[in-house]
């Protein structure tokens, strides 16, 4: 009577294991909480390059672009919910189709414009208090090794580099922490007319951000709804250094750090 390889027995349930390890793991990416790495300074200082962020999926429904590659079978949204402004949102660039995270500030009907470094949405200035300097050292940061953008440049390395930080009022109450370094082109613009079916992200660090008031391929534009993936939840981890073994550039203070 033949009897079975216990070898093969064994390498069968191996793989079995692991084939449904990685479908959990993407179920629960897909549909849940997906991890994101910030490999820009275009949220400072709400979000620091190094961290590593949980999206939560669930926030506003899902999309294609809710898959890896945007494969889900979907067209439109299912499930969906509005997202409120303020929010701090993970979407698939319409142009690069990789993945940006901005913070929500005009919705569908609103007008947006800047003028001089200040926000005004339907008309009306987002209120802006002073809240000193954000300041950190200027060296090459994360895996790119781009030094911080700063107001009191020209810098060399280990040299403190400063931003000018204000509190930023929305007009439902969200306050959150805003960056400038100068006067820019984009600390004015022409108004904005957000679509229906679409919204306005701008980063929190104005001077240093991809996002709406710029049109693809270079930045952002108005960004249907479709391309969002999900809300900003909560910051797990924050390495300052380029790779996560690099224990002494770890952040602990930013571990577990609600994302505002």
């Amino acid at each position: 009577m033949a009897q079975s390889d216990g070898n093969g027995g064994g390498l069968t349930e191996t793989v079995k294991t692991v084939v449904y390890a990685l479908l959990i793991a993407g179920i629960f990416r897909t549909l849940f909480f997906q991890p994101f790495y910030i490999p820009s300074g275009s949220m400072k200082d709400t979000l620091l390059i190094g961290d590593f962020i949980f999206v939560n999926k669930m926030a506003y429904g899902y999309s294609r672009y809710s898959c890896p590659f945007a494969a889900c079978p979907i067209s439109g949204r299912i499930l969906g919910h509005a997202p409120e402004r303020g929010d701090v949102v993970v979407f698939r660039h319409p142009g690069s189709g990789n993945d940006f995270i901005k913070r929500l500030i005009g919705l569908p009907g609103d007008t947006v414009q800047m003028k001089d470094g200040v926000v005004y949405i339907n008309g009306t200035a987002a209120p802006q208090t002073d809240a000193g300097f954000f300041e950190e050292v200027y060296e090459p940061q994360g895996g790119e090794g781009r030094p911080p953008s700063c107001m009191n440049g020209p810098l060399q390395d280990g040299d403190l580099c400063k931003s000018e930080r204000k509190i930023e009022t929305l007009p439902n109450g969200v306050k959150h922490d805003v960056l400038n370094i100068g006067t820019l082109p984009q600390d004015n613009t022409d108004v904005f007319n957000v679509p229906a079916g679409h919204y306005f992200f701008m980063g929190d660090n104005r001077d240093n951000s991809e996002d709406s008031r710029f049109a693809p391929p270079s930045g952002v534009g108005m960004l249907p709804a479709e391309y969002l993936i999900g809300r900003a939840d909560r910051i797990m981890f924050s390495s300052a250094g380029k790779s996560l073994f690099y224990f002494w550039t770890w952040r602990p203070d930013r571990f577990f750090k609600a994302v505002n």
